[in-house]
């Protein structure tokens, strides 16, 4: 495991751990500071004493969970650090803390993520030496920055949450150092500031490597600091591909004698955005990243074991990332660290408020500073975020008190102020003003962008295409231009259902984020969840809950595969930022689950999310027995080395080969490289379409293959002139009457004639109209599902039962290209006879997009896929087999 503490100076700086055993209190009427329990001979109310390890958060604690408001804290320290002075350190305290050491008060510090440290010289003895604290999180936290904590989303964080340390220093000292590199000049200028300091003094500045001298400068020093240069030759730079640290020390002298000596480490590396790419060390580079939360089960902020975080670092570089965006809170210490050793780039950004007040707008400029000056020198760090989609800037959640981003000229005056701020405070790193959109002055035009494959693939493709070519759309004033923001779609992703039992065996009983209470959507709410799958047809089709997990897991991964794919084929996209790295309490969109442990899909997302990916982009995924398969070959290289050799693809036991060869950097398209009659079947066939190259991954796309006729013997009437074309066409013999003779009637519009058909004993099944849309208000109800990206639809599962998953299998996929539902019947009951169930998030919103039921002597069907538009001869092969399937069934039946 890799050490991550880095001032290891022992002869000028002792430190010492007050992590470990504090007696704790909560103090809900909040008399502590009246009664005096900061006393160095007080005690915490008996009652409700009680010890915790510290670091903590006191919702680890059960009967604390819901709890805000005030806690006290008490420790003894018994042995001093050597030092001429002592300064007591926290990493975090969330929210306000207030210290008293002795009874002295020595200061409070306000805001949950970043350090708070005190000058306790003053009020130390010698002997025991109490350290008291209170701290105060109060239940309204609108106008803190507070990030995902509470309604809607998780778990509250109050208490100590990071390592708490008392050091002892010398009176002259540096108290700080900011290290810019400057990769044209090769070098980097070392800003040092410094207290109880004298004209005597001078300062020595040295970079070293591997314990080797590289640089090194000497400095004036004044009473407030000093600077220097140092000058490389031939440096290393750090990347995440090459993470490359210098150890730098700067050592005070006054005559002669080191007075003191200050470390920390820094990489030579610099990053910036112009025409629409982002650049690393000059070179262009893409972004492959990861929303990562931080949040843990159980220890909340904090890793469930000492090693964690160098393990997530390396599953997530194992799976192709070269980004970790940490989300809406600033990261932790040691991550940071982790992520310069090992190398991965990290985006940062600030805990966001609810609400946009002077008090926030404070707190929040505060954080970032804060957030800038403790990790100036991490090399890993690349990008600042100031807010992510407006949350308290603008109006996300529909507040009354609160105007849009979008619109508001003053909110948007106010946010370019604070970005060019934020540039002045940090010139060497890239600003993003608004993560998401309603962007102003921003070095990124990033988005926020839900949409689920192949459901809405073609959706997506449309929506690339807006973003490359008006990137304009995506501000709410342009006083940075769109054009050379690099396009980064910072959040986008598809739910995976976890292994649920395997949690719950984790927590040893209910996980305690099954029923917040601020969710009454199912979609986001656990409990109830078996009772609801016990509802629906589910059980029917697989197996178990572990299969049903395993079915999901592998549609999110389809779906995730494509949309990469889609952004990877388009060279005006400069990254991607997948939602999310891992599962968080009750969102199950996650790379690895909850306990960080692997989906079923980890070795193939590896694949699709390597340096070097090649795709083929068909056609079509469903054809009739000898129609054409064509495809293009799209090669997407993030590397800077060229591409040559043979490209080998297979598939129907054809194969062949492509010569390519392509310069480093870019995006290479090679249009119907691929052309093949796909062979005569019996019954819908599937085979994989896979191409190969020594140096790159395989890859590939599913291939479906309809008989030419799949209804024999099947005689229907369809009353829309395409619809009965189609339908022709796939083997239906088409009545042009409704009568006796038809096996069952295709209406689009069913009317009183038609119902009157069904309850004297006809058989009927409702399609989609041309435009895809369901028309009936005569025997099922019906949910509308959006066209378009929905955070509902990248949660939800379609699957299959009967003779549908005889033609599709259990959960469709690419076989039902062009033809998912805009509407699902919703009134399905234990009845009824669901052969495509849909369900979203925790099995809420159980609906068919199959379905029969009965209807006075007859029977009525709902098939709600998008069979057949306007123009005859355009439907979907398959999915005109899955629906004889389903007529046939019905028929006979």
């Amino acid at each position: 495991m890799i050490d991550t503490k880095y001032d290891r100076d022992e002869t000028h700086r002792s430190t010492r751990s007050l992590n470990g055993s504090w007696e704790f209190a909560p103090d809900p009427d909040d008399v502590g500071v009246d009664e005096n329990w900061a006393a160095a001979d007080a005690s915490l109310p008996s009652e409700r004493r009680r010890t915790v390890t510290v670091p903590h958060a006191w919702q680890e604690l059960d009967d604390l969970r819901e709890y805000a408001g005030v806690a006290w804290y008490r420790t003894t320290v018994e042995e001093l650090p050597p030092g001429e002075r002592h300064r007591l350190r926290f990493g975090a305290v969330d929210y306000e803390a207030t210290v008293w050491v002795n009874g002295e008060k020595v200061g409070t510090h306000r805001g949950g993520y970043l350090p708070a440290e005190f000058d306790v010289t003053d009020a130390l003895v010698d002997g025991e030496n109490v350290v008291a604290v209170r701290v105060d999180d109060p239940e309204d936290i609108s106008e803190i920055p507070h990030g995902k904590q509470g309604a809607p989303w998780y778990q509250r964080v109050s208490g100590i949450w990071q390592d708490v340390t008392l050091a002892g220093v010398p009176a002259t000292r540096v108290t700080g150092v900011r290290i810019s590199p400057d990769l044209e000049r090769d070098a980097a200028d070392v800003v040092f500031d410094a207290t109880g300091g004298d004209s005597s003094l001078t300062a020595t500045v040295t970079a070293t490597r591997d314990g080797e001298t590289v640089a090194t400068a000497s400095a004036d020093v004044d009473g407030e600091g000093g600077g220097a240069t140092l000058a490389f030759d031939d440096p290393e730079y750090w990347s995440p591909e090459n993470p490359a640290l210098y150890d730098v020390a700067v050592e005070l002298e006054r005559g002669g004698e080191v007075v003191d000596r200050y470390e920390d480490y820094f990489g030579m590396r610099s990053v910036e955005s112009r025409d629409g790419r982002l650049y690393l060390n000059g070179e262009p580079y893409y972004v492959r990243g990861a929303l990562d939360q931080g949040y843990y089960p159980e220890t909340l902020y904090r890793p469930f074991d000492a090693d964690l975080f160098e393990r997530e670092i390396r599953t997530a570089k194992e799976l192709g990332f070269n980004l970790l965006r940490k989300h809406i809170k600033p990261a932790h210490p040691d991550f940071l660290e982790l992520a310069d050793r090992i190398g991965i780039l990290v985006w940062e950004e600030p805990a966001n408020p609810t609400v946009h007040t002077e008090r926030s707008k404070r707190e929040v400029r505060d954080q970032i500073r804060g957030m800038i000056d403790r990790d100036y020198n991490r090399p890993s760090v690349v990008v600042w975020s100031l807010y992510n989609e407006e949350w308290g800037i603008g109006n996300p959640q529909g507040l009354d008190e609160e105007t849009s981003l979008w619109e508001d000229e003053e909110k948007q005056a106010y946010l370019a102020d604070l970005y060019e701020e934020a540039k002045a405070w940090d010139p060497t790193r890239l600003v993003c003003d608004n993560s998401g959109w309603a962007h102003v002055a921003t070095d990124v035009n990033d988005y926020h962008r839900y949409f689920v494959s192949p459901d809405r693939a073609d959706a997506w493709a449309d929506d690339i295409e807006r973003m490359t070519s008006s990137p304009e759309e995506n501000y709410g004033a342009t006083v940075t231009d769109p054009e050379d923001a690099p396009r980064i779609v910072s959040e986008f992703g598809t739910w995976g259902l976890c292994d649920l039992p395997a949690i719950e065996e984790y927590y040893g009983e209910t996980p305690p984020w099954f029923d917040y209470e601020f969710f009454d959507d199912p979609i986001k709410r656990p409990e109830g969840v078996y009772d609801r799958y016990a509802e629906t047809t589910l059980p029917e089709v697989f197996d178990d809950w572990e299969a049903l997990a395993e079915a999901w897991q592998r549609r999110e991964f389809r779906s995730n595969e494509d949309v990469v794919e889609q952004m990877r084929a388009d060279e005006g996209i400069a990254g991607y930022v997948i939602t999310e790295f891992t599962d968080i309490e009750w969102e199950f969109n996650g790379m690895l689950d909850y306990r960080r442990e692997e989906k079923v899909f980890h070795d193939d997302f590896a694949r699709i999310n390597d340096d070097v990916l090649v795709s083929v982009e068909v056609d079509s995924h469903a054809l009739r027995a000898g129609e054409t398969l064509t495809a293009d070959v799209v090669l997407s290289n993030h590397t800077t080395e060229p591409i040559d050799g043979d490209l080998e693809w297979s598939v129907f036991d054809r194969s062949g080969t492509i010569s390519v060869s392509i310069d480093g950097f870019g995006v290479a398209r090679l249009e119907d490289a691929i052309a093949i009659d796909v062979p005569e079947v019996d019954s819908v066939s599937t085979d994989e379409l896979t191409v190969s190259h020594p140096e790159i991954p395989t890859n590939g796309e599913s291939i479906a293959v309809a008989p030419a006729s799949s209804a024999d013997g099947v005689t229907v009437y369809a009353d829309a002139d395409a619809l009965a074309a189609d339908l022709s066409e796939g083997g239906f013999d088409v009545a042009e009457r409704l009568d006796a003779s038809v096996d069952a009637a295709l209406v689009t519009d069913p009317d009183d004639d038609v119902r009157s058909y069904v309850e004297d004993g006809g058989t009927v099944i409702v399609v989609p109209d041309g435009s895809g849309h369901v028309q009936d208000d005569e025997f099922f109800e019906y949910r509308s599902l959006p066209e378009d990206e929905s955070w509902n639809l990248v949660s939800s599962l379609f699957y299959c039962d009967g003779p549908a998953a005889d033609v599709v299998g259990d959960v469709p996929g690419w076989e039902l290209e062009n033809c998912y539902p805009y509407e699902v019947v919703s009134d399905v009951d234990a009845d009824d006879d669901v052969a495509v169930g849909y369900v979203e998030g925790w099995i809420a919103n159980w609906s068919a997009a199959a379905v029969v039921r009965d209807c006075g002597a007859g029977r009525v069907g709902a098939f709600t896929f998008r069979v057949s538009d306007d123009e005859p001869g355009a439907a979907n092969p398959v999915a005109v087999a899955a629906l004889a399937a389903f007529v046939t069934d019905l028929a006979r039946d």
